[in-house]
């Protein structure tokens, strides 16, 4: 493969280049930036992947991201690797902000009169990975499922986080697609005139060349006929 790495990354090197990638967020930025303006694809339909995986990203969908970012590209006529590389909008750093301004929003919008503390928050996601946990053991045994601390997180964590995301989402993500628009169009032109360039300097260089070779066949043909049978014969016809 050609993006596959050389040395293969350890659990531990994984995590870290997860949270915090090796050569920073800037460079994982403008690596993204520079891939989408290198699409081979017209630029409102890189805009509009640009805008449909930038939706997904901001939205709480873990593990599907990719996965809800191909449909969205495709219901909106985008270009689907666009959508992919804008998944790429949120990171561990930023995310988190982004979680408890959602959920603020969502609770406001939805009435949830709820303190959003790192304790309340951190005890919505344990009591529902308790349920999860304890669920998955009652599968094999006599024990009945529980669902409290799961319609808890679901009522109280995740659908205000879905529904506060989706504003600032649509927002940031309507933003990115008008941006995207000259961008890709400014690279385009930029690329298809250094292009125009190369063909006419390679253009000019097989035409100096032929000429270069016309002017010595030329010269050679002119040699021969200098050199032709009488050229040589110095001698009168009376010599003996």
């Amino acid at each position: 493969m050609v993006f596959k790495r050389r040395e293969k990354l350890g659990w531990g090197a994984w995590l870290r280049e997860q949270v915090y990638p090796r050569g920073g967020f800037k460079r994982a930025i403008r690596y993204v930036v520079h891939r989408m303006r290198r699409l081979p694809d017209q630029p409102h339909r890189v805009a509009r992947g640009v805008f449909a995986g930038s939706v997904i990203g901001f939205l709480p969908l873990p593990g599907l991201q990719f996965l809800a970012a191909w449909g969205a590209a495709r219901l909106v006529r985008g270009n689907v690797l666009a959508s992919l590389l804008a998944t790429f909008n949120t990171n561990p750093v930023t995310t988190p902000f982004f979680a408890v301004l959602a959920m603020t929003l969502g609770h406001w919008i939805m009435g949830i009169e709820a303190p959003l503390t790192a304790e309340y928050i951190g005890s919505a996601f344990a009591n529902a990975g308790s349920d999860l946990w304890y669920n998955f053991l009652a599968l094999f045994g006599p024990e009945k499922t529980r669902w409290d601390g799961l319609i808890q997180f679901w009522h109280e964590i995740y659908w205000p986080y879905f529904i506060g995301a989706l504003g600032p989402a649509l927002l940031i993500s309507g933003v990115a697609y008008y941006v995207t628009i000259p961008l890709v169009e400014a690279y385009q032109k930029a690329r298809a005139a250094t292009a125009h360039e190369r063909s006419e300097r390679r253009r000019n260089i097989r035409a100096k060349l032929a000429e270069a070779a016309g002017k010595l066949k030329r010269r050679g043909e002119d040699g021969r006929a200098e050199d032709g049978p009488d050229a040589g014969d110095d001698d009168g016809p009376g010599a003996p």
